[in-house]
């Protein structure tokens, strides 16, 4: 039988969830931005990584590990496993590992909805969540977000909202704490309170991949909550703080029903050897997370107060990360920050045309954002005169 290439039409054949899917776009690659314009010396902040780079003893960890990439992963993680048990005060039975936090969330979309179930959650969430949720054909309802004028936290997640918009269908509701893009935060009570609420029939899923970097004195912990609440589950990532975001190392923690339903959907060998060993490793690496947490600190403190005064408006973060809004559209000032070298990341695709989330680096690399910045806002007008 031949086939007639004229006809052939894969968008037809593709699952209903994938048809209108628009993939998720990461931060521009340095690599990518030389090769585009024929410069070096690229800074990039725009995907949130650790400008510390690696934990030290990870880094060791992976060079011992080296000599066995000829053998298959432990495909069950014992170790890190166990190591993630003891920190957490769960049962290894309870931890499900992945490629990177998106992994565990994708795995999640795909062992509990279906197109008459679905998920919740804000508007100005995590990309992931709307995508893996689409992917399978599922329900997607967005609730709309705390306005901008929202006293402390505008922007934030509504929780009153988003429990008023579950009903009989929903299975999951996502909530990052800190989300992303916003770096918006919710406080212990008022979350462990939605997490108690909520129905049987809903499994709360707490996207906690900025954990790390909260203030100690405020931090909120739910994967304290794990052994109390059944039908709550808490991601977490080594992608940010403990600098391995290219690895791509995940979990979650659930109720052991929870995970043994995930890791029937779960590749074998999902996290690869190197991961595996790396994370172990940084799991005892406390100073370089005690550093990154300062170095942090004092980034976020610098651009809260040198971007006002260049008449910027900036959002409250819990992260690594500041949300910016540009007062007009952030484009001419993402394509102007690209010819300094400066990669940021634009955030339209979030519903937020008007913002950059800028990545907080070492204090030499904060120097030259502000520098940029102060030089390009007399090119391009201040922020109050674009947004005026």
């Amino acid at each position: 039988m031949q086939s007639d290439s004229s006809s052939f039409d894969p968008v037809s054949m593709a699952a209903p969830g994938v048809r209108g899917l628009h993939p998720y776009i990461p931060g521009k690659p340095i690599s990518e931005l030389e090769r585009e314009l024929g410069i070096s010396d690229v800074l990039k902040l725009a995907s949130n990584e650790n400008p510390l780079g690696t934990s030290p003893k990870a880094l060791a960890a992976i060079q011992q590990e080296l000599q066995e990439l000829a053998l298959y992963p432990d495909g069950s993680g014992h170790d890190l496993k166990a190591i993630l048990a003891q920190r957490h005060g769960v049962d290894p039975a309870c931890i499900t590992l992945g490629n990177g936090s998106n992994d565990v969330l994708v795995l999640l979309a795909e062992a509990f909805l279906t197109p008459e179930h679905g998920a919740v959650f804000s508007q100005y969430c995590f990309a992931v969540y709307p995508i893996a949720t689409q992917a399978v054909g599922a329900i997607a309802q967005e609730v709309p977000a705390l306005p901008d004028d929202h006293g402390e936290m505008p922007l934030g997640h509504d929780l009153k909202a988003i429990s008023e918009r579950i009903d009989n269908s929903t299975r999951l509701v996502f909530i990052a704490n800190p989300n992303n893009p916003t770096g918006t935060w919710l406080d212990s009570a008022e979350l462990e309170a939605f997490v108690a609420n909520a129905p049987k029939h809903v499994l709360v899923v707490i996207d906690e991949a900025y954990f790390e970097y909260q203030d100690p004195e405020h931090v909120v912990d739910a994967s304290a909550w794990v052994n109390k609440y059944p039908n709550l589950i808490v991601s977490r990532t080594f992608s940010k703080a403990y600098g391995l975001a290219g690895l791509r190392v995940g979990y979650l923690l659930s109720s052991p029903e929870v995970a043994d339903l995930v890791n029937r959907v779960r590749q074998p060998f999902n996290v690869n050897s190197l991961a595996l060993a790396a994370a172990s490793a940084a799991l005892g690496d406390d100073d370089f997370i005690q550093n990154s947490r300062e170095l942090n600190r004092s980034g976020l403190q610098r651009l809260n107060q040198a971007l006002p005064e260049l008449g910027f408006r900036v959002y409250p973060s819990a992260g690594n990360f500041v949300l910016v809004d540009m007062g007009s559209d952030s484009g001419p000032w993402y394509e102007a920050l690209l010819r300094d070298g400066i990669i940021t990341r634009r955030v339209g695709n979030y519903g937020l045309p008007n913002h950059l989330r800028i990545t907080i680096g070492t204090e030499q690399q904060m120097d030259r954002l502000l520098a940029s910045v102060e030089r390009l806002r007399d090119e391009l007008g201040t922020a109050q005169q674009a947004g005026a």
